[in-house]
């Protein structure tokens, strides 16, 4: 079995048979800004999604759900700037978006994957999303991924790419993704936008089974402010172009294919905490020692989504005290008395606690460690051998800034 996993690039457009095109249509108040992604299969693709747990949900969700419950899709065609949620006639601008995409490239409306990213509550109008679809559609291209990237941004400031290539089979595949998500980032999927292509063939099944799995200790390790979003999902297209044999259960070819999932979904992940609203640090909590896998998720979740530590990294200030307290409010059964902490960074590495207790430490080099973009925030709780990895960022006073005035 060949697992090589090779970074390359392209996106969305990596793997065969994808196009990708990002327009502005006007759907957005900063007028020119692209606001509008299309993104196309060649051929019929297997198709899998997950959704935001908030009961709350847009209703570009809701007609995804229903496009997709026989396994298959197309397209996916997003907007930015408005969430469409909590609108009246929020089913019926979803259905008449997928609609005006599907005549226009000769599909049916059920091949079509619908989002929707933006302010929540706003109505939408049809109108600027059928204007522009004639020039979306113009403008697929195999180089069209970034694009897409752009057209689907609220407040992030970075596009958010990723690809690689990988052999099932004895057949190159790719698969590569894009993404948004800067703010509402917190653990239960869905958190954010994801969209992912590849041209591996598997069937949906087992598609839908490795995106399920994969979340787990991906985005649902992922948290920026707490808050849960309303609009967003992950979904993946597999359109099968590499020729390889058809992955219809588990095994090496199986196993290949989620190590090349993961290899994309972590990097995107850390892209999306490294751009959280006003963030000026990636934070990574990199917790060990636990006596079951829930035990070490929950923990490492608890503490990348402490404000706490999140403000202490944005100070620099190794107040490593935060760190315990979220690890003792988690619910996690753990015995604080055995907890070692430690940052790290480019700069070094300083142990601030062992066994649930303070050490001396050089405030000197921890302010040097923690002056870097890129903190790992080391955790161990001496109780067994699981661990788990969880991604997020400090909270800084743009955050407020950004949010005081997000509407408006």
């Amino acid at each position: 079995m060949n697992n090589t996993i090779q970074i390359t690039e392209g996106g969305v457009c990596a793997a065969k048979g994808f196009t990708a095109a990002g327009v502005a249509a006007g759907i957005r108040k900063k007028t020119g800004k692209k606001d509008l992604a299309l993104i196309v299969s060649s051929v019929p693709a297997s198709a899998a999604a997950v959704y935001t747990t908030n009961l709350v949900k847009g209703a570009p969700l809701t007609v995804t759900k229903e496009n997709i419950s026989d396994g298959k899709a197309r397209c996916i065609i997003c907007n930015s700037g408005n969430a469409n949620t909590c609108n009246a006639n929020g089913i019926e601008i979803a259905g008449q978006t997928c609609a005006l995409t599907a005549e226009a490239l000769g599909l049916q409306a059920g091949d079509v994957v619908v989002a929707s990213t933006g302010v929540i509550g706003q109505p939408l109008s049809i109108d600027p999303i059928r204007n522009a679809i004639p020039t979306l559609v113009k403008a697929l291209s195999e180089e069209g991924s970034g694009d897409a990237c752009e057209a689907i941004m609220t407040t992030d400031t970075k596009k958010k790419e990723v690809a690689v290539s990988f052999e099932l089979g004895g057949k190159t595949c790719h698969l590569g993704g894009i993404a948004k998500g800067s703010g509402m980032i917190h653990p239960n999927m869905a958190t954010m936008l994801v969209f992912l292509t590849t041209d591996a063939a598997i069937a949906p099944a087992m598609l839908q089974k490795a995106l399920k799995g994969d979340i787990q200790s991906t985005f649902n390790m992922i948290s920026v402010d707490g808050d849960t979003s309303t609009n967003d999902m992950v979904v993946i297209l597999a359109n099968g172009l590499a020729g390889n044999p058809m992955v219809e259960a588990e095994g090496d070819d199986f196993a290949v294919f989620m190590k090349a999932l993961n290899t994309v979904t972590v990097q995107l992940c850390r892209m999306i905490a490294g751009d959280g609203e006003g963030a000026t640090k990636l934070l990574e909590c990199r917790l060990t020692g636990a006596k079951d896998l829930k035990t070490a998720r929950t923990v490492a979740r608890s503490i990348i989504s402490s404000s706490l530590t999140k403000a202490a990294m944005f100070g620099e200030d190794a107040n490593w005290g935060r760190v315990l307290c979220a690890i003792g409010y988690s619910g996690a059964d753990v015995d604080v008395h055995k907890v070692d902490v430690s940052f790290l960074s480019k700069a070094g590495t300083v142990t601030v606690c062992e066994n649930g207790a303070g050490v001396p430490f050089s405030e000197e080099l921890a302010a040097k460690v923690l002056h870097e973009p890129e903190i790992d925030i080391l955790v161990d709780l001496h109780d067994g051998g699981e661990k788990a990895e969880a991604w997020g960022c400090d909270l800084t006073y743009d955050y407020v800034k950004i949010n005081g005035d997000y509407r408006t």
